[in-house]
């Protein structure tokens, strides 16, 4: 049965661990749950916002006035090279799964935070693979209408760090559909701590942050030019980290009242203890004028501010 909970801190459900109280929550962990809070939205003529795993997003110091459903539903299950999995779990944790199953080909996603869902709707991806490159069908609940729809590769309209759901935020991902491939187990495992061992060498672990910040831009050909001849590695698609741009716009540990800019990473913005939201802002905004000085790049915000 859906519990409607009010004032409830979400700094605690987020990787930033900055933000205020949702008037109104809800936990769901099934599609009748969901809808059933969606119909209380409806009813009690309120706005929603949908968080799961807490990362890639950043909580306003006001907190929200209306209801936050948090999708924790986590059940999944294989049959043949195909995962099927809620949008809620954990995408390490299926990762892992799959590889005991002797099923992969995605351990490069290996360590990014969050959830599938979370995955699927901004198409999270590293090291060369996206999760696109698996995702075959996605079940998704239209919030308006309460229709459900099966979506497949070509309809969720995938391309760098979105999809459909991404503009389309009316249809609530709810399981996912992947088409893996047989590995080696033992191969798998090594796969996936080699992967972890190098995430943690380039980006920041254990950190109160949302991840990347700022989506890697596509920029100028002089700006690429440059990125290539300094780091001796080619761009794709014409984009340039966003954390390469930062640090040589001179915004690298550059801070607002508790939130920084990584000295590691500069494209993770920290919560260094004390941040609020606002610093967070204030400092995002810090960068996108220095970049954009420098470089005549505009950096997007890839986390979600609410």
């Amino acid at each position: 049965m859906l519990v409607i909970q009010e004032h409830v801190p979400l700094a605690p459900l987020t990787t930033f661990g900055i933000g205020g109280a949702a008037r109104y929550f809800a936990e769901v962990h099934t599609d009748e749950e969901l809808s059933e809070a969606l119909a209380w939205v409806h009813k009690n003529n309120q706005g929603s916002v949908i968080l799961a795993g807490g990362s890639n997003v950043l909580v306003m110091d006001s907190g929200y006035e209306g209801l936050v459903i948090r999708i924790a539903s986590n059940v999944h299950s294989f049959a043949g090279n195909e995962l099927a999995a809620d949008a809620g779990c954990n995408l390490l944790s299926l990762i892992r799964a799959a590889s005991e199953k002797g099923l992969g080909g995605w351990e490069s996603l290996a360590g990014i935070p969050g959830t599938l869902g979370g995955a699927v709707r901004g198409n999270a991806g590293a090291f060369g693979s996206e999760i696109k490159d698996f995702a075959h069908t996605i079940r998704a609940l239209n919030a308006d209408t309460g229709e459900v729809r099966e979506f497949n590769n070509a309809e969720c309209a995938f391309s760098y760090r979105h999809s459909f759901f991404k503009h389309h935020p009316e249809w609530i991902i709810t399981h996912a559909f992947l088409q893996l491939e047989k590995i080696d187990p033992m191969d798998a495992k090594k796969k996936i701590d080699d992967t972890i061992a190098e995430r943690e060498k380039r980006h920041l672990q254990n950190v109160m942050a949302a991840g990347s910040f700022f989506m890697n831009p596509i920029v100028p050909e002089h700006v690429v030019a440059q990125f290539e001849t300094e780091k001796n590695v080619k761009s794709r698609e014409h984009r340039v980290p966003a954390g390469w741009l930062i640090e040589k716009s001179g915004m690298k540990g550059a801070t607002v009242g508790g939130a920084m800019a990584s000295m590691q990473h500069p494209n993770y913005i920290v919560n260094t203890g004390n941040a609020t939201a606002d610093d967070v802002r204030k400092l995002a905004m810090d960068i996108k004028v220095a970049v954009h000085q420098q470089f005549g790049v505009t950096l997007t915000e890839e986390a979600a501010i609410f």
